[in-house]
């Protein structure tokens, strides 16, 4: 009885880690299966291509932006290495930002490094893999870890080199010692151009059966700012939002800045115009409508629409902050005095101040500025 209690039980658990691939999220489905499917990184994947070749790695530091395909590019080169069935035995992923104490270094992280690992080339699925005589310990957000945990493992790098590797993965480098990152041979991850990301945003929603425009393709790429994580996970709450209509409805862009949180272009236009900004192309009102040349009744107006509407005042900040700084007519003494203020309401707002206040504030300082 209690065998076949087990066997029912066996079964569940093997049911149990069957993942549904309708049911995965974008990000893990598409996830590069190899170097060569990273996006954009030419460099680095031209350098891990030959590490590849040769089975040597170095320990390796890898620190750029969230999104620009850190974490996708050890996992898919540990897999070219080692094959499926030897992943789990040679390859450790820590998230520094939950594990991250000196006692997991000591502990955890140092029982795996000392372990020899066997000598498997043929795997299951018939393929012949390299499968170097070390393993892999990947760290990522190591730039979490506190300091003593990076001191301790420095010596565990060093002690255990022949038969283990570490990759540390981090979005700020400076954040790790200096004794560590000298242990590592260091790759930049820069923020995806845009032309990588349609690429790979198009052949997703094409792999999907998506209807999604240029337009909406090219707002997808401006609100998430070179994280194509961001970018891939906005376009499949965009699907989900298109899909629940009847008929389906095509994904506009004011749906992807709906679901990234971000103030349409148009109320930043408008706004804008009102403090006096001459904003090209923006979207033109009717002269009952449009306000008085930055008075501060009309200033004040507009800020209490912008409020009840919910906008975030951090979010009007950031897209106000662009449009001054890239604004083609504006001088340097102009942009240099709206930064200064964008700088002050930042800060206030980061210690708590009351959000209309300040973005009244703001747009007053920024129409004297620029008149």
């Amino acid at each position: 009885m209690s065998f076949f209690n087990l066997k029912g039980a066996s079964t569940k658990t093997a049911q149990k880690h069957v993942v549904d691939p309708a049911l995965q999220p974008w990000v893990e489905k598409y996830r590069p299966k190899t170097i060569d499917d990273v996006s954009a990184q030419e460099h680095t994947v031209t350098v891990l291509r030959k590490a590849l070749t040769s089975t040597n790695l170095p320990h390796m530091l890898f620190y750029g932006p969230p999104g620009t395909g850190k974490t996708s590019t050890i996992l898919a080169l540990a897999r070219q290495l080692f094959g499926p069935d030897n992943f789990k035995n040679r390859v450790l992923e820590l998230n520094a930002s939950d594990e991250r104490g000196i006692a997991i270094v000591r502990e955890k992280i140092k029982d795996f490094a000392r372990q020899t690992p066997r000598a498997e080339t043929v795997s299951s699925d018939g393929k012949t893999y390299p499968c170097p005589p070390y393993k892999i310990i990947i760290l990522d957000e190591a730039d979490s870890m506190t300091q003593d945990a990076q001191g301790a493992l420095r010596r565990i790098m060093e002690t255990y080199a022949r038969i283990t590797r570490f990759c540390l993965v981090c979005n700020y480098v400076t954040r790790i010692i200096e004794p560590l990152a000298s242990r590592c041979s260091k790759f930049r991850f820069t923020p995806l151009d845009p032309d990588s990301s349609t690429s790979r945003l198009t052949q997703i929603a094409q792999a999907e059966h998506v209807d999604v425009d240029s337009a909406a393709i090219d707002t997808l790429i401006n609100t998430s700012q070179g994280d194509l994580r961001r970018a891939i996970t906005y376009l499949q709450s965009a699907s989900r939002l298109s899909a629940s209509t009847d008929p389906p409805t095509p994904i506009a862009p004011v749906d992807i800045q709906e679901i990234a949180g971000v103030v349409p272009e148009a109320v930043i236009n408008d706004f804008a115009r009102t403090l006096g900004i001459d904003v090209e192309g923006a979207m033109q009102v009717d002269d009952s409508a449009k306000p008085k040349d930055g008075s501060f009744g009309s200033i004040q107006k507009k800020v209490k629409e912008l409020m009840r509407e919910g906008f975030s005042a951090t979010q009007i900040l950031s897209q106000l902050h662009d449009l001054v700084v890239h604004h083609p007519t504006l001088n340097g003494r102009q942009k240099s005095k709206c930064a200064l203020v964008f700088a002050e309401a930042d800060k206030a707002l980061c210690d708590g101040a009351d959000e209309e206040l300040w973005i009244l504030e703001v747009g007053l300082r920024v129409h004297k500025a620029i008149s």
